[in-house]
């Protein structure tokens, strides 16, 4: 038949009970591992999920820098431009004060956005400048006034 063995003692039930729990913690563990195989764990989950967290505000961090620098670039490049365009502007108003005879110092009174505008801005202007300009010293050579010093000196002879 059998071999039933009668327990005398705790001890003896107490292993008895160790060695069936043990088998059946075992097929569980194997029958839990077989179900969830593929999956993570909830500790890996929240591990990766506080790694993703950390990438994304990394990112987030890094995109709002390339961001504030590209709209920095712009705003210098938008400032360069409006530098040039003044550049152009001031020449084409020097050479067409130039070439309709205009004196250089009134260049910067044209106005106008084309070369056709400030041409006929500076050739409406034309009529009312005066084509000889004042000689920058006087060419009959007039002596110069006396210093007060000078004059207290010959005031100091005639007396």
């Amino acid at each position: 038949m059998s071999d039933f063995t009668v327990i005398e003692t705790q001890e003896q039930l107490d292993a008895i009970l160790k060695d069936r729990l043990a088998r059946q913690e075992k097929k569980l563990k194997e029958q839990y591992e077989e179900k969830y195989k593929g999956y993570i764990s909830p500790d890996d989950a929240s591990k990766q999920v506080e790694d993703l967290t950390k990438q994304v505000e990394e990112l987030g961090n890094s995109l709002k820098g390339a961001t504030d620098k590209a709209k920095a670039d712009g705003e210098m490049i938008a400032s360069l431009e409006a530098s040039i365009k003044a550049h152009e502007t001031a020449s084409v108003k020097s050479r067409i004060a130039h070439e309709v005879g205009l004196p250089y110092e009134l260049a910067n009174k044209l106005s106008g956005e084309t070369e056709e505008d400030i041409r006929k801005d500076a050739e409406a202007l034309l009529p009312f400048v005066s084509k000889q300009t004042a000689p920058l010293r006087d060419p009959e050579g007039t002596p110069k006034e006396p210093s007060t010093r000078e004059s207290f000196a010959e005031w100091a002879k005639t007396l």
